[in-house]
Parts: C-alpha cells; sequence; structure tokens
C-alpha cells in the first residue's frame, strides 16, 4: 500500500523502514531542540503523512531514546488520526525529559518510530448488566 507523504525540510530525508522484518520506521527531528529537565516539548517531525482510513499512525518512542538521551512519551505514544493530514498539520513528537539534566536533539536525529495500524470503528449497545463473573479488578493478574 502507498501512502501520501510531504516532507517540510527536503534535505532531510524520508522515514524508512531500517531493517527487513521492521514494523516501525524512523521519525527524524527536523530542528535543533533542548529539552529541558522536567519539561514536556514537542519535536517537529518533518512529514505530514495522509493515514490511510481504516489506519491509526502510533508515533512511540524508539527503544533506545529513553536510555540514551532521558526521554519519554509523557502519554506512552501519539496517535495521528487519518484526518490529520493538513498542510499544518507535521508530525510531532512529544517528549519528557526525565534525565535530570537539559537534553539536545539534533537537527536530523531519529527521535521517534511510526507504526500504521488497522484500526475499527464500534457501535455502543447499553446494557443494565455485564456478564457475571468478573476477572478481580484492577490488577487482578498480577
Amino acid at each position: 500500500m502507498k501512502v501520501k507523504i510531504k516532507r517540510i525540510d527536503k534535505e532531510l530525508p524520508l522515514p524508512v523502514y531500517e531493517t527487513e522484518g521492521s514494523v516501525g520506521f524512523d521519525v527524524l527531528a527536523r530542528e535543533n531542540v533542548v529539552v529541558s529537565d522536567g519539561e514536556i516539548e514537542l519535536i517537529p517531525g518533518n512529514v505530514v503523512v495522509e493515514v490511510p482510513v481504516g489506519y491509526m499512525l502510533i508515533v512511540a518512542s524508539r527503544s533506545s531514546t529513553p536510555r540514551k538521551k532521558g526521554l519519554t512519551p509523557p502519554h506512552g505514544f501519539g496517535i495521528i488520526d487519518h484526518d490529520y493530514c493538513g498542510p499544518e498539520d507535521e508530525v510531532k513528537i512529544q517528549v519528557y525529559n526525565f534525565s535530570g539534566s537539559d537534553v539536545s536533539i539534533e537537527r536530523g536525529e531519529k527521535i521517534a518510530q511510526g507504526v500504521f495500524v488497522r484500526v475499527d470503528k464500534f457501535e455502543w449497545e447499553e446494557v443494565d448488566e455485564i456478564r457475571e463473573e468478573s476477572r478481580g479488578g484492577f490488577g487482578s493478574t498480577g
């Protein structure tokens, strides 16, 4: 499947899947950004992606970013909807700095990964009762 993508800075390469087995592609920082300790920043990802209908694009941390940089998404990961693809809808990576010091991100640095995920929408059927047995509540399998 082909997906429409627009680079904002054409000197930076298109995202690529680094290996044959990669399910995520790297997202590059479009500009230099300093993330102050304990702060949340948005890092421009240099692309506008027209996510196909029936899919979402998850923007998640690269596995090495928390360890190497002390940065993590404050909400786990970002979701790019299929209708977020206008001229001003650049993919941005939200990061929280837990490192104890300021962290510099360089233009062109791999800062996140993107993964396309198929999604369905459902209709609600409101009921007064749900199944008879409960699993035991929050944290019950631990």
